[in-house]
């Protein structure tokens, strides 16, 4: 009798232990591609605060993002070990397969990060992994789009897409900022630094183009309209902020001289088409969430949007220094601060949905809906 009770004891201390790593184990099966845009969000406020002079702050987002790059690379490899089955579904997903551009995107923004406070080795460790990892995403999700690829005509087509072209000029900013400290391969990473700029501006030209289509001539509802449409806007900040990086550069290679009118014309392009976006991304939240009442929740997607607007701020500041106009600099003194509070609106919806998914009564609640 005494050895029932004690089974039973042990059964019952046991179940809370059993029932939380079953949540845990469903958020890794579950787990959104584009996460890793938590990363982006928070190092891009943070290293524009460190240019803007708010060091403090800037160093207390860097631990976060030191927390969040390492919690999400775990969740991302258990997921990879135990539910490879799930990760290959998005893989193959002509809508998620551009998300996983974000861990690209995050590894460079942590190794800028890093960069800024000296720490080389670190910065080009990230560069070479986020490079490897572009290349192998670039032509599967290519090859996604040509062979897997269900989607009647256009309707696939979402500002998601453009995750591609942030994760493609993330290289370039963090590689061209690398080369002055890598010696003999400063030459190299220059050029390379030129040619991920190019690229991403080509396949931004072709996103965008068929994106308007998608938007302005076929039936769009407003639960078309996710945060993943500030990536419009944020692929052409961080082309931009690319383009002011390259042309402050001292490469020594009359080649990539030669092309600094080329540079200058095409930077403030991108920095003006960013800039005629904002106002219209804010009429399509207005209308979803007033007009047609939408329900304002949290989503992980919602980093995407933190993003582009503190991408804008640093892409504007390095413009004005690339630029010599200093009367710019008002706009992102301004833009840090709408950043940072869609950053902590969004980390609250973070830390709160992570508390219902932990509760004990979250997985009932689930299996109800």
């Amino acid at each position: 009798m005494a050895n029932a009770v004690s089974t039973k004891t042990v059964a019952c201390g046991d179940a809370p232990a059993t029932a939380l790593r079953a949540r845990l184990a469903d958020g890794i099966r579950r787990l959104y591609p584009g996460y890793f845009a938590m990363v982006m969000a928070t190092g891009i406020i943070s290293n524009t605060a460190r240019l803007l002079g708010f060091e403090p702050l800037s160093d207390a987002l860097l631990g976060v993002n030191l927390l969040a790059f390492g919690w999400l690379t775990l969740a991302l490899a258990l997921r990879t070990l135990l539910f490879p089955r799930a990760l290959w579904a998005d893989l193959v997903d002509p809508r998620l397969v551009f998300s996983f551009f974000t861990i690209v995107a995050a590894a460079d923004v942590l190794g800028i990060q890093l960069l800024m406070r000296g720490h080389v080795s670190a910065a080009l460790a990230l560069w070479l992994f986020a490079f490897v990892v572009w290349i192998a995403l670039a032509y599967l999700s290519f090859s996604v789009l040509t062979f897997v690829n269900a989607g009647s005509g256009a309707d696939v087509i979402h500002g998601g897409w453009l995750i591609a072209i942030v994760g493609t000029e993330s290289l370039a900013i963090l590689g061209a900022l690398l080369a002055p400290a890598l010696g003999t391969w400063k030459a190299p990473m220059f050029v390379a630094a030129h040619m991920l700029w190019g690229v991403g501006i080509v396949h931004y030209g072709i996103f965008i183009t068929l994106f308007s289509y998608r938007l302005f001539f076929l039936r769009v509802e407003s639960a078309d309209m996710t945060p993943l449409f500030w990536v419009i806007m944020g692929a052409a900040a961080i082309s931009t902020n690319a383009g002011s990086t390259l042309i402050m550069s001292d490469t020594g290679i009359p080649f990539l001289l030669a092309l600094r009118p080329f540079a200058d014309g095409t930077t403030l392009i991108l920095w003006a088409w960013a800039t005629w976006w904002i106002p219209l991304l804010v009429v399509f939240g207005v209308w979803k969430y007033v007009v047609r009442g939408e329900r304002l929740g949290y989503h992980p997607s919602f980093w995407s949007l933190v993003f582009p607007l503190g991408m804008y701020a640093l892409a504007t500041w390095r413009l004005s220094l690339a630029a010599d106009f200093a009367p710019l600099q008002w706009v992102p003194r301004i833009m840090l601060w709408v950043a940072l509070a869609a950053w902590v609106a969004t980390m609250y919806g973070a830390l709160a949905a992570a508390w219902r998914g932990l509760r004990p009564d979250a997985a009932g609640a689930r299996r109800e809906n």
